[in-house]
């Protein structure tokens, strides 16, 4: 029996387990890394042109406000398999209003391999022309329009497989005119293996309490580790009050005051997770501090560090110094609060290392309207992100192998604080949510104990029918993941035989159905969404 379900799982899984390149840009793309490159980006901007062949609501907004070779772009989780397609798609709508010189009025797109030090020295660059104040779908065939190598003695695109980045550039490059263009509805007609799905919801805070934090789940950090005082020339001390790190009306603040404190004429909170973990998705959605000389951060450390104070430390786990333990930084603002930085800090035998990238948000923007701060962390690579935009990636090496957990502060003044506004009085980071996913395999002893449970049709349009054989009389709550690792729905059902789970509303792509029955069994269910 084990063998044959062994089988069927492969046969499923090697059926399913690809996925369609798209984004509508109204949240139910597949695309979630797209970056800009000297470039304003923005993946959910109300359509400002709701006519003609594109009334949708959402669309995305390109912002060349002169870069030299300003352009927007996305990798994929794995390399371009042209013999499953070949061809990209988009609408595109630019105002003449919105434009500068007199460019060739031209979009192109370019396929790179996102691996490499420099990726366009081996790209391939198909280029259309496009028409000013009207929607219009423009394909890009990677086999039968013409192309350009950059390298002239690469292979046609469609024999290589060495392509993980699309790039989009309007108006040329090499230049410093502006451009102002919205796109919308992406397409690739292939499709590309899946990347790593974070499925499981393994920690979280929804901070739904009221008072003092959660000492289950947070440490308050608030030793000094140098001396008397913190590094980077920080000018607060930590505290374990609730005046500085509370929860209320389901978000944890954490606030910054002007007060003496330990000989510090500021205060404020660091918190330490209890829970540290190697590899999954960290999602922190939050609003930040406004105030210059504010330093709010989200990142994570090796669970080895020796710093003195560290929860970790504190429980015997301190064997490494910094950088060698490693540093994830998931979100800081720069001194201006006009970037959000991604960073990694690291020694790994080579000296002190560091790889830093950052995407436009405004302090209003920041500070205003909640945002999500993830990373993704797997066995080969690292992404943070702002929202869907990817900020910056690198490799997993060593020491990002090893387990880390995560600290949430808001320091004051130091390197990325800067200087303090005289009339500081408070100013606090506000935090929603803090949610780490993992993969989960599903093992052949699940599949045994629910194995009565069958899917139809799948793939499925509208309604999947989820039959239970033995007609259990039981309660079924049934959460749905996307392959973002993200929740899309939540429902309970009572029922003796089967159940039919509407999905007309899903986009198309692969999804994850996790049914909680009311003995307490799990079962995941897999099933492509047309």
């Amino acid at each position: 029996m084990k063998k044959l379900l062994l089988f069927l799982l492969f046969v499923f899984s090697f059926s399913l387990y690809s996925q369609s390149v798209e984004d509508d840009f109204e949240g139910n793309g597949t695309i979630n890394s797209w970056a800009p490159d000297d470039c304003g980006l923005n993946t959910a901007y109300n359509n400002p042109v709701q006519q003609g062949t594109n009334t949708s609501a959402k669309v995305l907004r390109y912002h060349d406000t002169g870069g030299q070779y300003a352009n927007i772009r996305f990798d994929t989780w794995d390399n371009f398999d042209f013999s499953t397609g070949h061809t990209f798609s988009l609408k595109i709508y630019v105002p003449s209003s919105g434009l500068t010189g007199s460019q060739n009025n031209q979009i192109s797109l370019k396929l790179q391999d996102g691996t490499l030090g420099q990726p366009w020295t081996t790209q391939s660059e198909v280029i259309k022309n496009i028409t000013l104040n009207q929607w219009q779908t423009v394909t890009f065939d990677f086999l039968n329009d013409n192309y350009i190598n950059l390298d002239g003695g690469s292979p046609p695109p469609t024999q290589r497989n060495d392509f993980n980045r699309v790039l989009l550039q309007v108006n040329g490059e090499d230049n410093t005119d502006q451009v102002i263009a919205y796109i919308d509805d992406f397409y690739y007609d292939g499709t590309i293996p899946l990347g790593p799905v974070y499925d499981t919801l393994v920690w979280q805070d929804e901070f739904d309490g009221l008072g003092a934090i959660d000492t289950n789940k947070w440490f308050h950090q608030t030793q000094f580790p140098n001396g008397d005082s913190w590094f980077n020339g920080e000018q607060q001390a930590y505290t374990n009050s609730t005046n500085n790190s509370g929860v209320s009306s389901g978000t944890l603040k954490i606030v910054a005051l002007k007060e003496n404190v330990q000989g510090k004429e500021y205060s404020s909170a660091r918190l330490n997770s209890k829970f540290a973990f190697k590899y999954g998705r960290v999602e922190v959605r939050a609003k930040l501090p406004s105030v210059a000389g504010t330093w709010p951060a989200i990142w994570l450390l090796g669970k080895n560090i020796t710093e003195s104070g560290a929860y970790w430390e504190t429980q015997g786990y301190g064997t490494t110094g910094w950088p060698w333990c490693g540093e994830i930084d998931i979100m800081e603002p720069n001194i201006d609060k006009t970037l959000i930085l991604g960073t990694w800090h690291w020694d790994n035998g080579s000296g002190y290392q560091y790889n830093s990238a950052s995407v436009p948000l405004s302090n209003s923007e920041a500070s205003q309207n909640w945002h999500v701060y993830a990373l993704e962390w797997n066995e080969d690579d690292m992404k943070v992100y702002l929202d869907d935009i990817l900020v910056n990636q690198m490799p997993t090496i060593d020491p990002f192998n090893e387990e880390f957990y995560i600290l949430l502060n808001v320091a004051m003044g130091g390197g990325l604080g800067g200087p303090i506004d005289p009339s500081f009085t408070s100013d606090q980071m506000e935090i929603d949510y803090v949610r780490i996913y993992q993969r989960s395999a599903l093992s052949v002893d699940e599949v045994e104990k629910k194995e009565t449970i069958k899917v139809s049709p799948n793939p499925v349009r509208d309604q999947l029918n989820i039959e239970l054989k033995n007609n259990l009389s039981e309660n079924v709550d049934i959460k749905l993941i996307d392959i973002n690792g993200r929740v899309v729905g939540n429902d309970s059902f009572k029922t003796s035989a089967s159940i039919n789970y509407n999905t007309s509303h899903l986009h198309s792509g692969f999804y994850f159905a996790h049914l909680t029955f009311s003995d307490g069994t799990n079962n995941v269910l897999k099933f492509l969404k047309q």
